[in-house]
């Protein structure tokens, strides 16, 4: 058996269910895997500040919010001074959710702020302030999906779970799957070879989650892969394949120049920075083609990041706080759970 059949052989058949124990070949494949990302992980993981033990279930929390779709060097002081405001989710759960819009600043993706706060609001309410360490109460927060769920009772608890982001799902496509990018949403199969990887050790578990999430984003990149500094290179199916080119759907890109998101992001701006209601001329001003604009702003209030007040004025929202039920969202139109992964 090659390399590449062996590494192969980890991802389950169609038809076993996901529990069912690997063969000898996954096994093998297992050890293949595991012990040189580990080793590996063990001498280049970052010190970051989520890692470390001070942080908590909270502090894990935040940074999963911030991280989806934003660069590590970006998150980090936002993080810190978020933290230093909001040390417990009671802290956060008592100020207007347009406090946590202001405080996420340039960020991006500014929902998630509204759906960090309403988790905290909900946390609060029926958790006692302490972040529930049961998988099932997590995903039962407002604005919390699959990956997050697993990522925090992972990172936090030390429990086993398959954490798939970005990342970890390109790790796995090229060393076990031989192609170079996986789909662009998350699939079944992808969510059964995960599981059918997870060392059986609890702790062990977690750790390769964050190892090979690690991976993905030092070494095993989106673009200019650095496959001489890769721990399993000498495995990867996709290497041994010659690295073939990517022939599934176009990959999607992400633009920002002259779209609604930068519109939004300039309007947010004024507002953040406002200290009392804006007049509706300060938001006009910073974008010349009004029907652009205005469909920004209608956008804005939508999705609840802006309260509309009488005589044409805007602010960030006063409240009420986010629903805090059982599955209600966190922010009007905002996505449960993005779940993609850092760099």
């Amino acid at each position: 058996m090659t390399a590449t059949e062996s590494l192969s052989a980890a991802a389950p058949a169609p038809s076993p269910s996901p529990s069912s124990p690997a063969p000898a070949e996954a096994a093998d494949a297992h050890a293949r895997l595991h012990t040189p990302v580990l080793a590996w992980f063990e001498q280049h993981a970052r010190d970051l500040p989520w890692r470390r033990p001070e942080a908590g279930a909270w502090g894990v929390m935040v940074s999963e919010f911030m991280l989806q779709q934003t660069p590590v060097s970006r998150v980090l002081p936002v993080y810190e001074q978020w933290l230093a405001r909001w040390s417990r989710p009671a802290d956060l759960a008592a100020e207007a959710p347009g406090e946590a819009v202001r405080a996420w600043g340039r960020l991006g993706y500014p929902r998630r702020a509204l759906r960090l706060h309403g988790a905290a609001v909900a946390i609060t309410e029926r958790h006692g302030g302490d972040v529930p360490r049961d998988h099932a109460q997590l995903l039962a927060l407002p604005g919390i999906g699959e990956y997050t769920a697993a990522a925090v009772a992972s990172f936090a608890y030390g429990q086993r779970h398959a954490v798939l982001d970005t990342n970890v799902r390109r790790v796995f496509a090229r060393s076990v799957t031989g192609v170079q990018y996986p789909p662009n949403a998350t699939t079944a199969a992808e969510r059964r070879l995960a599981r059918a990887l997870l060392p059986e050790d609890e702790t062990t578990a977690a750790r390769w989650a964050a190892a090979s999430m690690e991976l993905g984003a030092l070494v095993c990149t989106a673009k200019n892969e650095d496959c001489a500094r890769c721990p399993i290179a000498g495995h990867c199916a996709w290497r041994l394949a010659g690295k073939p080119a990517h022939d599934g759907p176009a990959r999607r890109g992400q633009t920002y120049a002259g779209t609604d998101r930068q519109v939004r992001g300039k309007l947010l701006a004024v507002l953040r920075e406002a200290v009392a209601p804006v007049q509706q001329a300060a938001l006009d001003a910073v974008w010349d083609e009004p029907v652009q604009r205005a469909r920004a702003l209608d956008g804005l209030v939508a999705d609840g990041l802006v309260e509309p007040l009488e005589g044409g004025r805007y602010r960030l929202p006063a409240g009420p706080a986010a629903p805090s039920g059982p599955g209600a969202p966190a922010a009007p139109g905002a996505p449960a759970d993005p779940g993609v992964g850092r760099t």
